[in-house]
C-alpha cells in the first residue's frame, strides 16, 4: 500500500531555527516550502528537496499548513500584513518567539482575515529539533493541532495547552526565565571558580550534577508556593540571607562582579527588613508579584 501523502508546509523565515524546522521536516518525509526576506538561506534544504519561493505570495498561495518563524513579533506583521488577504481560510502555525499578549493579538488578527491561528513556543534550540528531548508548546486553535499533530511530532514532541493562543508562549517564557538564571548563576559560579584557576569546562561539569539534583525540589517548592504555607520551614529566608551575603563577599573577592546575585539578594534583605525572615525561602514568590 502507498504511503499517505503528508500535508505539505510552507516555512517563514530561515534563520537556524527555520532552516532546522525545515530540515526535520523534510527528512520525515513532509513536502516543505520556505520562504526568506533576504536570498541564499535555502541552497542546502533546495537540495534537500525543500521547493523555493521568491515572493512572500507565492509562499502563502502554497498549499498546506503556514509556519512563521521569523524574528519578533513585528516581523511577523511586516511579513503578513501585505497579503492579509491571501489568508482567508487558510492555517497560520506561528513559532516566532512572541510574548503572550502578542500572540493572542495575533490569533484576534488572524481571525478578522478568517485565518485559524495556533501558536507555539519551542523548548529546543535548533540542532535539537527532530530529535528525542525537543518539545514545542501549542495553544490557540485546537483544530489546527489535532490536524497536523502526526507532522508536528515529526520536529518535536507536541503538547496543547487550550485555546488561549497566550498560553503556550507564558509557559515557553516561564520557562526561558528559569533557564536563564540558572545560566546566569553558571556564569557567575564559573567566574568565581577561574579565580582559582578551575577552567569553566570542569566547574560546568560538577554543576550540572548539582543543578540536576537540586532541580528534583522544584514540584514541592510549587506546592509550597500554591498553598502559602511559608511557616515552618527546613532553610528559613534569614538563613538563605546569609548564604547570598557570604557569596556575594566571596565574589567581591575573586573580583566577580554581583550583577547575578544581587536582585535575589535585595528580595532577601527587604523581607528581612520587613520581619518575615523566618519564613521559607518560597515566600519570595510574594515578593516579585
Amino acid at each position: 500500500m502507498a504511503e499517505t501523502m503528508k500535508t505539505p508546509v510552507t516555512i517563514l523565515g530561515l534563520g537556524a531555527m527555520g532552516r532546522a524546522l525545515a530540515t526535520a521536516f523534510l527528512k520525515a518525509g513532509v513536502p516543505t516550502t520556505v520562504w526568506n526576506r533576504t536570498p541564499r538561506k535555502d541552497t542546502e534544504l533546495l537540495a534537500a528537496g525543500a521547493v523555493s519561493t521568491t515572493t512572500i505570495a507565492e509562499a502563502i498561495d502554497a498549499e498546506g499548513l503556514i509556519i512563521a518563524v521569523l524574528l519578533d513579533h513585528a516581523s511577523v506583521h511586516a511579513t503578513l500584513d501585505p497579503v492579509a488577504d491571501r489568508l482567508a481560510g487558510r492555517q497560520l502555525l506561528n513559532l516566532t518567539s512572541t510574548a503572550p499578549d502578542e500572540a493572542r493579538e495575533l490569533a484576534a488578527w488572524a481571525a478578522e482575515h478568517d485565518c485559524d491561528y495556533l501558536d507555539g513556543g519551542i523548548m529546543a534550540v535548533p540542532p535539537m529539533i527532530g530529535q528525542p528531548g525537543a518539545s514545542i508548546l501549542y495553544s490557540g486553535s485546537r483544530a489546527i493541532f489535532d490536524s497536523h499533530r502526526e507532522i508536528l511530532e515529526s520536529i518535536a514532541a507536541a503538547e496543547y495547552f487550550g485555546d488561549d493562543a497566550g498560553l503556550a508562549s507564558t509557559y515557553d517564557f516561564a520557562l526561558l526565565a528559569a533557564m536563564y538564571a540558572m545560566f546566569g548563576g553558571f556564569l557567575h559560579g564559573a567566574a568565581m571558580m577561574r579565580s582559582v584557576g578551575v577552567p569553566a569546562a570542569d566547574f560546568g561539569r560538577r554543576a550540572a550534577a548539582w543543578v540536576s539534583a537540586m532541580a528534583q525540589s522544584l514540584p514541592h517548592q510549587g506546592a509550597v508556593i500554591d498553598t502559602a504555607t511559608y511557616t515552618d520551614p527546613i532553610q528559613s529566608i534569614a538563613f538563605h540571607k546569609a548564604a547570598l551575603d557570604a557569596i556575594t563577599r566571596a565574589s567581591r573577592a575573586a573580583h566577580v562582579t554581583p550583577d547575578f546575585v544581587a536582585p535575589l539578594k535585595t528580595l532577601l534583605d527587604r523581607q528581612v527588613a520587613d520581619g518575615r525572615g523566618a519564613l521559607g525561602f518560597e515566600r519570595t514568590f510574594e515578593e516579585i508579584l
